[in-house]
């Protein structure tokens, strides 16, 4: 016997049986319906020809599908809706700057006593950035291959002519070209390596480095010690030798060294007037904040006191702010200055946002001032983009015009 027969649930007959009989089966097939209707739903496996294993199925389904959100609600916040993601206002680097004068011990740099106390100044600071497009068409225009050097005027004008629809100035576009030139020769040096003996080959068969340079679309300077690199030359000896002994190279060596300095802004050797520049903007920076009443110490001193207590610097950006200054209501510790257009590429972005990376650590957020503006796809964590637009630059202007003269 069965097991509902057991527990007494009542057996209907088997379709078979009523189809065997020989009278008319619409009475008894109506009967059937009628009964299976009044029996209770049990799960039961046998039960599925009269269509209750499907409806049993999906209720199971059904909880499981209501199991499985209840479990998605109660993840997270215990079923209260998510949080919106935190502003800057509210993200740590902000939290950090704002908590610097009451953490124990203070960051570094910071002095114990300051008096008066930090003041709250808030800056309206306006901005105009590049869009990614604009910068994407100038670069086209201002950064050729094998062109690595100082441009004639005839060239600037010529770029200048080719920018003129686009809402870019001439000195953002020269910058942005800097850039790629030196995205290009950072991120093509490795395989300019790894033709040295070509390289090597090419130049004592008489090929001189200019014409190499622009063969192989790589910076002069870098071209020339790709050559020696391919005579067996070691990264000390090419440093040393073209560094601070450059008379130890040959005749020919000598003068291709020496002309590949001159027309190489990207490699070369000698980076002193771009510094005392990047100087003379950061002089301008310390001005304007004065100007403002904001408190703040440069680099020179936390260099100078954290050579004594440390041994070397450590964490040294250009201003340390001593006052609760917010920038277009960003709460900003520390500010950089960068005497370049900030582009949106790979190798400057990563390079600024280590260097980022270090200050927020120990200040929190803070700001970068670019001397020639800055892409709007640029984006940096830790730290807000500005533009030189509410700076005094004629000092600067100064500078250039003594060093283009030579006074």
């Amino acid at each position: 016997m069965s097991n509902r027969a057991q527990n007494g649930i009542p057996l209907a007959p088997r379709c078979s049986d009523v189809a065997d009989s020989g009278t008319d089966q619409r009475p008894v097939l109506r009967r059937l319906r009628e009964r299976a209707l009044t029996l209770p739903a049990y799960s039961v496996g046998s039960w599925g020809s009269f269509g209750w294993g499907g409806s049993l199925s999906e209720e199971k389904s059904g909880n499981r599908r209501r199991r499985r959100r209840r479990r998605r609600r109660r993840s997270g916040s215990g079923g209260r809706p998510p949080e919106e993601p935190s502003t800057a206002t509210e993200s740590e680097e902000v939290q950090r700057a704002l908590a610097r004068f009451s953490a124990k011990p203070r960051p570094m740099g910071i002095p114990k006593e300051i008096d008066p106390p930090p003041r709250r100044i808030d800056l309206r600071w306006r901005v105009n950035p590049v869009s990614k497009e604009v910068q994407r068409k100038a670069g086209k225009i201002a950064c050729i291959p094998g062109e690595f050097g100082f441009l004639p005027e005839e060239r600037v004008q010529e770029i200048a002519s080719k920018l003129d629809h686009l809402p870019i100035t001439i000195e953002q576009a020269l910058s942005l070209r800097s850039a790629l030139n030196q995205e290009k020769s950072v991120y093509s040096h490795s395989s300019l390596m790894r033709r040295a003996n070509e390289l090597s080959r090419r130049y004592n068969a008489g090929e001189s480095v200019i014409a190499l340079s622009k063969r192989f679309d790589a910076p002069p300077v870098n071209t020339f010690r790709a050559v020696l690199t391919g005579r067996g030359w070691t990264k000390n000896r090419i440093k040393e030798t073209l560094n601070k002994n450059p008379s130890r190279l040959n005749k020919r060596d000598r003068e291709q060294f020496e002309l590949a300095e001159s027309v190489d802004r990207v490699s070369s050797v000698n980076q002193t007037e771009t510094q005392n520049a990047a100087e003379v903007f950061e002089d301008v920076l310390c001005d304007y904040f004065s100007s403002v009443g904001v408190r703040f110490r440069r680099q020179e001193d936390l260099l100078a006191e954290q050579k004594v207590s440390e041994g070397r610097a450590i964490i040294t950006p250009d201003l340390l702010l001593l006052d609760y200054v917010r920038i277009n209501g960003i709460p900003c510790a520390w500010i950089d200055a960068k005497h370049f257009f900030g582009a949106d590429l790979k190798f400057p972005k990563k390079k600024t946002q280590k260097q980022i990376n270090r200050y927020v650590a120990e200040y929190g957020q803070g700001a970068i001032v670019y001397r020639h503006g800055f892409c709007g796809g640029l984006k940096l964590k830790g730290a807000i983009q500005l533009d030189a637009s509410p700076l005094d630059l004629q000092p600067l202007k100064d500078f250039h015009e003594n060093a283009r003269y030579g006074s």
